[in-house]
């Protein structure tokens, strides 16, 4: 069971087993029980678009390019403001770097499977992904789940926090429609976690994660963020939640369903995959027949015994 699990069984009310003897069963750490977030000020809300917007162009920017970047408009700001706000929005700087990621204590790092593989028929690989999208007042991190091959996005959740709950959730939804034969993350703690991995084996679908600073490694997703963000979110300013919810919403039906793209010689990502997969359906009887589920006849056992002595 993973800690998020593990911790949402705390009852803070309960009226046998105190809090700590609680957390002593559960092997969860007190001081995440007791800890109250601080609400993000207004100040770093204000900082945090345009890093943002800062970071989608140049992602090889680290804190001191990032500071030096926002002092130019006039943001007086300090390179360790600036690694904060990084942190907080799960951003980080994409370079080549010799030491491996560490998630979380205890979980295991797959290998990266696609390097060299030519992905050209859907369900062959997913990828899952996290960004940060900001409001008017706060911000949510999105999660979602694509198929590489038509661009195709199956699942997306909205959460306040990084907890792997809602990564799952959108796990769920996406195996509700198809199963890959790959599924490719990066090593962040959400993916890596129990919960995920786990789902992902007990459907036999082999896990892949990518290097350590490697956002090509996921380049279909990290252009669905800067898409979303440019043509629906830095419009918007959603107000609420909801309002999030139902801006992505109908940005994800519009990719989804009406966005023509220019790989997939301007069809739609739903489009590609689901006659995709209305092809491996028809297909699927036809590989049983190749098979050997039909025998030969004789004259064709003799034929192919025939050809095999003279080669």
């Amino acid at each position: 069971m993973s800690r998020s699990m593990r911790k949402a069984l705390i009852d803070r009310d309960h009226r046998q087993l105190s809090l700590v003897r609680q957390c002593s069963l559960l092997n969860v750490s007190r001081a995440s029980v007791y800890y109250r977030p601080v609400p993000t000020g207004a100040e770093d809300l204000k900082l945090m678009v345009p890093m943002d917007r800062q970071y989608l162009k140049t992602p090889c920017y680290g804190s001191r390019k990032m500071k030096a970047r926002l002092l130019q408009p006039g943001y007086l700001v300090s390179r360790k403001r600036v690694r904060r706000l990084l942190r907080l929005m799960s951003l980080e700087a994409v370079y080549r770097c010799p030491n491996t990621s560490k998630p979380a204590p205890g979980h295991r790092i797959y290998p990266y499977l696609l390097k060299g593989v030519e992905v050209n028929r859907v369900d062959q690989v997913w990828a899952a992904d996290i960004t940060y999208i900001p409001m008017a007042q706060g911000f949510l991190y999105l999660v979602a789940i694509m198929d590489w091959h038509s661009r195709r996005v199956l699942a997306w959740k909205l959460s306040n926090t990084m907890e792997t709950d809602f990564c799952v959730a959108a796990l769920e939804e996406a195996l509700s429609k198809g199963r890959p034969e790959i599924f490719n993350t990066d090593q962040g703690a959400q993916f890596t976690s129990e919960a995920f991995t786990q789902m992902l084996q007990e459907q036999g679908i082999q896990v892949s994660m990518d290097g350590k600073g490697r956002y090509l490694d996921n380049i279909f997703l990290e252009r669905l963020w800067r898409s979303i963000k440019y043509e629906e979110v830095y419009l918007k300013a959603y107000q609420t939640v909801a309002e999030a919810r139902s801006g992505i919403n109908a940005y994800l039906e519009f990719y989804n369903r009406q966005r023509p793209h220019q790989a997939l010689g301007y069809r739609t990502p739903a489009e590609v995959y689901e006659n995709g997969q209305e092809e491996k359906k028809v297909a699927a009887p036809e590989a049983g027949l190749l098979s050997g589920s039909v025998k030969p006849s004789v004259g064709t056992e003799n034929s192919l015994n025939l050809a095999l002595r003279l080669s």
